[in-house]
């Protein structure tokens, strides 16, 4: 009850206000709204009400008024009907309006009720359009992610995606697509990881199928270096012992630039390698990418290596492409150490280094029983030590490379010697061991500067054609000496650790060719009868002689510097001065077995009834014969040589001629056969005589002694002591008394 009060006084405070509004626009602004309000409250009886109690007050205002003065009254009555029959028609229209203020307030309200629900839907839809809007976002740039990885821009991929599941996927959470594309993020992270690897695996197919021709690049580039150094070495003497990757070699050379890895023939990109590995590192993947690597890298390098290799091609191309290969892979790597650090240790490097040093050792040193020949095997070397050089200046060690150059070394020195064997051997069997014609000077300033001769004369004082005395055999094998020295030497040209090596097995080969294969050969031939070629081999053995302790003096000088330093002494040269005596030896059983033979025909009558005129046939012949070949075989020999002969010749002949006599067939000599005897003797003195070398004459002491006393007539002069040794001294103790008894 007391609301309903206090809402009728509301009502009565607004139609007064109403009718004290000051025009019909105010009066109907403050009607209307006041209608308005009291339908939506469900009050319009009350405001019907206040306005009919406003109208009775007002009436009885008039009244009150009227009763004063009747006119004004009547007026005012016809006013206030006039006023009345306004207020009834104002009244049907206020009932009208609020009628239809009342429809248009239902219309209101469900226009305001679809308007509200228009207005959740406009929110929902702006609500989905920006959802739709994030959504696509969010497909974009996973579409974005595949984009990319087929324009192969594996790491703007992966940063696309990064942003896509750290920034974008967080604002649309509450959505489904979000779980869907999360889930998606680790597969999608896995196709950018075998996309690059794919990539990577390329790159690397090609750096496989590039690493040889890379290697020869490399190979091609240590040449050039090894021809600057020669050059340089040429004009700078000094340098000529720097060898290549020295300190000294690499100052000299640092004026010219050269990249293996990028030049106008090879080009090596590592991008793909660099991408890969940024890649694995933001994905946290970096420890994979590293073992995944090292094991891809391993199995290349199993590739890399053949099963066997030929070493008998002419061009070598199988060893080569065997060293080339090795040396582009492990440029590529070494260079991945340098670029990429972290990604390759150097144990790893070091270990796929060795084992592919060890598998090209063990596949040269299987194919190298095909080698037979050392030019062949030089080249072998040659290629071998400018893998080594190249892969020395890129920092690899390369002690196993030079240790199995000793191998070579062995090989190659066993092949020279056994060619050179031959060569000598056929030299030694085909000589004709006679004195070398020389026809003109050219050709014997040829023989002198091959061979360790020295002439008597000077070149003005010889005279065309003319003889050197030792036969064509020494020219020859002094040039073969001279040949194997410097292809002994050739082996350490360009790259060899070992010199010492080569200055001993050197001196060893040289002194078996020249004991074994010369002296002994020409040993051999001393069992020859014809005395001549014995003589020229004495002749050769002196002039071999000579040539070792030259060649000794030469080895001294070419050792290298890190040899043992003092003088060199070959075991040859002790052979072929101790097979001079040999030799000696020999020509002296040729001489004596031919003053035998002579000897032997021999036909003293020693019971003759008359004496000889003449000295015998048999000693004519020797002394002719002594003679003869004093000034014709004998010639060339040294003089103190000839004088030996004759003196072994003439003590020789003296003692067969004085067995004649002591033989037991004679039993009876006589005065004519003494005298026979005598004038064969004093005939052989004569000759001695003009030899002009009275000590020969010694050798015909004991003859001349035993023949006087075959001719003394008191034979009682030979018991006594005094006497004997004064004349008889040189004669047999044992043969005096027999002869005097015959």
């Amino acid at each position: 009850m007391p609301a309903t009060i206090e809402a009728r006084n509301e009502l009565n405070y607004v139609v007064q206000q109403i009718v004290l509004s000051s025009s019909d626009n105010d009066f109907f602004d403050q009607l209307v709204p006041a209608i308005n309000d009291a339908s939506m409250e469900s009050r319009g009886y009350l405001l019907l009400h206040a306005l009919s109690h406003f109208s009775d007050d007002r009436e009885a205002d008039i009244e009150k008024i009227c009763s004063t003065n009747h006119q004004e009254f009547t007026t005012s009555v016809n006013q206030l009907l006039h006023v009345r029959e306004g207020t009834v028609n104002l009244t049907t229209e206020i009932l009208r309006l609020n009628q239809a203020i009342q429809a248009s307030t239902e219309k209101l309200a469900e226009q305001k009720k679809a308007l509200v629900e228009s207005r959740g839907f406009r929110q929902n839809i702006d609500e989905a359009t920006l959802a739709l809007t994030d959504c696509l976002e969010v497909l974009r740039l996973a579409n974005q992610v595949h984009d990319l990885l087929g324009k192969k821009s594996h790491y703007a991929a992966l940063r696309a995606l990064d942003e896509l599941q750290n920034v974008q996927l967080r604002e649309v959470t509450q959505y489904s697509i979000a779980d869907i594309i999360q889930k998606s993020v680790p597969t999608t992270k896995k196709m950018i990881a075998d996309a690059v690897m794919t990539d990577l695996n390329t790159w690397l197919f090609r750096i496989r199928e590039t690493s040889q021709f890379l290697g020869e690049v490399a190979f091609y580039h240590t040449e050039q270096r090894r021809t600057r150094q020669k050059e340089r070495a040429e004009k700078f003497t000094y340098l000529s012992t720097f060898k290549l990757n020295s300190a000294i070699e690499l100052v000299s050379d640092e004026n010219i630039e050269f990249d293996t890895l990028d030049n106008e023939d090879v080009q090596v990109e590592f991008t793909p390698l660099f991408e890969c590995m940024h890649i694995h590192h933001a994905l946290g993947q970096t420890d994979k990418f590293r073992a995944d690597y090292a094991v891809t890298r391993r199995q290349q390098k199993e590739l890399l290596m053949p099963t066997s290799i030929t070493l008998i091609d002419s061009e070598e191309s199988s060893l080569s492409e065997l060293l080339e290969g090795i040396a582009g892979f492990a440029i590529v790597e070494k260079a991945t150490m340098q670029k990429a650090p972290g990604l390759r240790s150097t144990e790893d490097v070091d270990d796929l280094w060795d084992s592919m040093c060890q598998t090209a050792i063990a596949l040269v040193a299987k194919a190298l029983h095909e080698v037979d020949n050392a030019e062949m095997l030089l080249k072998i070397k040659g290629v071998i030590a400018l893998f080594i050089q190249t892969m020395e200046s890129w920092g690899y060690p390369v002690g196993a490379l030079d240790t199995f150059l000793l191998t070579l070394f062995e090989k190659y020195a066993e092949l020279l010697k056994r060619r050179f064997s031959d060569d000598f051997q056929e030299i030694v069997s085909t000589d004709d061991y006679m004195p070398m014609p020389i026809n003109n000077l050219d050709e014997y300033e040829k023989v002198v500067n091959v061979s360790w001769y020295t002439p008597d004369k000077s070149t003005d004082e010889l005279r065309f054609p003319c003889v050197l005395p030792f036969s064509q055999m020494y020219p020859l094998c002094c040039i073969d000496i001279r040949n194997f020295l410097n292809q002994f030497y050739f082996f350490s040209d360009d790259h060899f650790q070992q010199p010492r090596v080569i200055d001993d097995k050197l001196k060893t080969s040289l002194d078996e060719l020249l004991s074994e294969k010369v002296c002994y050969s020409l040993v051999e031939r001393l069992n020859s009868q014809y005395l001549g070629q014995i003589v020229q081999i004495l002749i050769n053995l002196e002039h071999f002689e000579i040539a070792c302790q030259e060649l000794e003096q030469l080895l001294v000088a070419a050792r290298s510097s890190s040899s043992v330093g003092g003088s060199i002494v070959l075991f040859a040269t002790e052979e072929f001065r101790s097979n001079k005596k040999t030799a000696e030896k020999r020509i002296f059983e040729l001489v004596n077995s031919k003053i035998d033979d002579l000897i032997e025909t021999a036909e003293y009558d020693w019971t003759a009834y008359t004496l000889e005129k003449e000295p015998s046939n048999y000693m004519q012949t020797l002394t002719q014969y002594l003679s003869n070949i004093m000034n014709t075989v004998l010639l060339g020999l040294p003089t103190e040589i000839k004088e030996l002969i004759y003196f072994d010749a003439l003590s020789h002949a003296a003692s067969m001629i004085l067995s004649l006599p002591l033989s037991p067939e004679v039993k009876k000599i006589n005065p004519n056969g003494v005298a026979a005897l005598a004038k064969d003797v004093r005939f052989l003195s004569d000759f001695v005589d003009t030899l002009g070398n009275p000590i020969l004459q010694q050798n015909l002491d004991e003859l001349q002694q035993t023949v006087t006393l075959m001719q003394a007539g008191n034979s009682d002069e030979y018991y006594d002591v005094s006497t004997r040794n004064k004349k008889y001294g040189r004669v047999d103790a044992l043969n005096g008394p027999l002869l005097l008894e015959k």
